[in-house]
């Protein structure tokens, strides 16, 4: 086998094998149009697999329901199906459809929504495959001109955008899109799993939204869900679209191909054995994808695997920050074969359907299961035999990983987490629904109990206007100007190469100090630049081409206070305050570091502004009496501090409708106000998000279940079922459990 010398090495700790299962076939339901099949035949589909016809004959029936499967299971052909019947008006409505009201407009349309541009493209191209030639459909998202624009709104059977485009676009603009809207038959919402936590409360207020607003028009959608495996999915399903529950199909039935998951343990580094692994599976014509965390370690892993290869040309990179012909490039490349490797962030976890990669490379376990799995399913989608390879960071969750593989083999992948009434992203969302149209009582049924009680708050807010129960919006500007789904900044920065003006790049305005500051090595797609200036305000950043071998790396300080109690409680033995609290960070410099020994060559200092954001949070502090009694020195007292929070975090979404990444958390061995170890758990959301105002009023169950996790878990000095966060700041440095339960427990019984 070509990568049998890989599984030979001494690197690797363990590896699993899943043998080949044959598929189940179905026939074609007898609703779907004739010449559908002819074309599904030709591309050769023969049969649909039997998940794929249960999934197609709820949709087709009117109901709303979710497929659930793992990935290459063949969800596209599934939602594909009844939307293709419905939109070449080649197949009758089903009853269960024509009962509801009547389509005020004869054509019929359909709505595919898609976290990233890269998923909408390629599913625009997988459809159009399988359809007619008078079928209209196209991609809709920010890259988008005037022309496409108006095409997609006046002519296309079926739109693939983005909830952004959605939220932005459409609904602001809801006349212009009536002939569309008035004869909506779906909405798919693929790669469900991801809208969960703040980002996926967000969704389901756009998602509500537009089912109002195409109620108005005089249509009622039916839902589609495709998701990677959720044990929860009917609940989160119904959770996201605004129903009790959604119907599911979770058994897949199509065939797979065998697939060898190995875990491996770094000897060099992590980015050398992923460099060197992705050239030597490259030139061993093993189509490969690496996926790496940073986009900077994205384009050093392409770098030195390119050094390493025997065809450098035919290795790249891929993230986020590319231009969009950049972007279409590469896609064109990968799925053409013309690129055998490709180092990419999480871009491609959900893109586009490259069928002959043969070879996954995850650079670190990436935080969730679902994610380890989403990406590992990128390899074998066509039945070919399949590689995929975990390498291991340096950090203690890593390495406990490694020791207990059944963790990643063997355990379920995590429930999925929504609130949508969450009040601090439904209420922005509620002033933009009454500007689409005014809103009333009645609006509950979209948008839950606490609809009428929300209204009225923001019109005392003097954000919305009460005339006799119902709610307008009177601004001259846009409410959804005011929302951005993705709590992200201003636009992003433009990376501009001062000799020529040219646009070489773009990077989020958040991320451009740590990327993008002076002195700073940008790498894109193989090239280096240096960075002569960063311009904030402006946003843009100037480089010129550069060409020596070293990379950088941000140095940063983060500080938190708390700037005003609005609540305090005794817990216990303890006391825990919930208040505002202002998070401070700033790259303070940078280091400079050798291309391939990594070793530290200096360190520069830099002045960058501090970034601020004003959030609420939960804190607790070790009283001095008790600080003297255990008489741990700082270093001591901070490593207990430290993992009490990861604990306490990791536990919150139980106590708490928010996900671990909703939520953030400090500890300090010393308060920079009153000498106290202090620990704050903290909203993640600008102005807070009602996550640490939960968690201060199930204090009690939430710190007793933070205890007993320490002191019952049945590791020795800590792993990711109890201090071991994915997502430390520090690389979990500096934890001590057994301190941390001790202190704990003094701190709730006084032991």
């Amino acid at each position: 086998m070509k990568w049998d010398w890989v599984l030979e090495r001494d690197e690797v700790v363990t590896s699993r094998r899943r043998e080949a299962r044959a598929g189940i076939p179905s026939a074609w339901p007898s609703w779907f149009p004739s010449e559908c099949v002819e074309t599904a035949r030709a591309v050769g589909i023969e049969q649909p697999w039997l998940h794929q016809v249960q999934f197609a004959d709820l949709a087709h029936n009117g109901k709303h329901v979710a497929i659930s499967t793992p990935t290459g299971s063949g969800k596209s052909l599934a939602y594909l199906m009844p939307v293709l019947a419905a939109t070449t008006g080649r197949a009758a409505l089903p009853s269960a459809q024509s009962a509801r009201p009547k389509f005020t407009r004869q054509r019929p349309t359909a709505l595919y929504l898609a976290p990233t541009k890269a998923l909408a493209h390629d599913q625009v191209r997988a459809a159009s495959s399988l359809a007619p030639s008078s079928w209209r459909i196209t991609a809709l998202d920010g890259d988008s001109d005037v022309g496409e624009r108006r095409f997609a709104r006046d002519h296309a059977s079926v739109v693939a955008t983005n909830p952004d485009m959605v939220h932005f676009s459409m609904l602001p603009n809801h006349q212009r899109w009536s002939s569309f809207l008035g004869g909506l038959r779906y909405i798919v919402i693929d790669e469900a799993h991801r809208y969960h936590g703040i980002f996926g409360a967000h969704v389901a207020a756009v998602v509500r939204r537009l089912r109002r607003v195409c109620e108005l028009y005089g249509a009622s959608p039916t839902m589609l869900l495709c998701s990677a495996t959720a044990p929860n999915a009917a609940d989160f399903g119904g959770c996201l679209v605004g129903e009790p529950s959604v119907d599911v199909v979770d058994a897949s039935t199509a065939p797979a191909g065998p697939r060898t998951v190995a875990l491996w343990k770094p000897t060099a580094s992590l980015r050398h054995d992923t460099s060197r692994l992705l050239a030597g599976l490259s030139d061993g014509e093993a189509q490969t994808l690496a996926f790496v965390p940073s986009r900077a370690g994205a384009e050093l892993v392409s770098v030195a695997a390119q050094e390493q290869a025997g065809e450098p040309a035919r290795i790249a990179s891929y993230r986020g920050g590319y231009l969009a012909m950049e972007r279409r490039a590469l896609e064109g490349s990968l799925q053409s074969g013309e690129l055998r490797g490709l180092a990419t962030t999480n871009a491609l976890e959900l893109g586009i359907d490259v069928s002959g990669i043969e070879a996954v490379l995850v650079s670190g376990y990436p935080g969730r299961l679902s994610s380890f799995w989403q990406q590992a399913g990128r390899a074998g989608r066509i039945g070919q035999e399949a590689l995929v390879v975990l390498l291991a960071r340096e950090n203690p969750l890593d390495a406990y990983l490694l020791e207990h593989p059944e963790l990643i083999f063997d355990a379920p992948v995590e429930h999925l987490v929504l609130h949508p009434a969450n009040p601090h992203v439904l209420g922005p969302h509620l002033a933009a629904a009454a500007q689409e149209h005014p809103l009333t009582a009645d609006d509950a049924r979209w948008f839950g109990p606490t609809t009428v009680a929300l209204a009225e708050a923001l019109s005392h807010q003097k954000v919305l206007r009460d005339r006799g129960k119902r709610w307008f919006w009177t601004r001259p500007n846009r409410a959804v100007d005011h929302i951005n789904l993705r709590a992200a900044g201003p636009k992003p920065v433009e990376i501009i190469e001062q000799a020529t003006g040219r646009v070489v790049g773009i990077i989020d305005h958040e991320a451009a100090d740590r990327t993008v500051h002076p002195g700073a090595v940008y790498m894109h797609q193989g090239e280096t630049w240096l960075v002569s200036s960063l311009d904030l305000d402006d946003g843009n950043a100037f480089v010129s081409r550069f060409s020596e071998p070293y990379y950088t790396q941000p140095q940063s300080s983060f500080e938190i206070d708390d700037l005003d109690v609005v609540r305090r409680r005794g817990v216990l033995g303890l006391e825990v305050s919930l208040g505002r609290v202002r998070l401070t960070s700033q790259v303070t410099g940078y280091l400079r570091r050798d291309e391939v020994t990594h070793e530290v060559l200096d360190s520069t200092p830099v002045d960058l502004p501090a970034h601020r954001m004003m959030t609420e949070a939960v804190w607790w502090s070790v009283p001095p009496a008790l600080a003297r009694v255990l008489g741990w020195a700082p270093l001591e007292m901070g490593a207990a501090a430290h993992a009490i929070e990861h604990t306490a975090i990791g536990l919150l979404p139980a106590f708490a409708p928010c996900d671990r990444w909703d939520i953030g958390g400090v500890s300090t061995p010393l308060h920079p106000e009153t000498d106290l170890a202090t620990i704050f758990v903290h909203d993640g959301l600008p102005g807070g998000s009602g996550f640490a105002a939960h968690a201060f009023d199930v204090a009690q169950q939430w710190l007793e279940a933070t205890l007993e996790r320490l002191e019952t878990c049945a590791c020795v000095a800590g792993c990711p079922a109890c201090i071991v966060s994915p997502k430390c700041g520090n690389a979990n440095q500096v934890l001590d459990k057994g301190r941390a339960a001790e202190l704990l427990r003094a701190l709730l019984h006084g032991d």
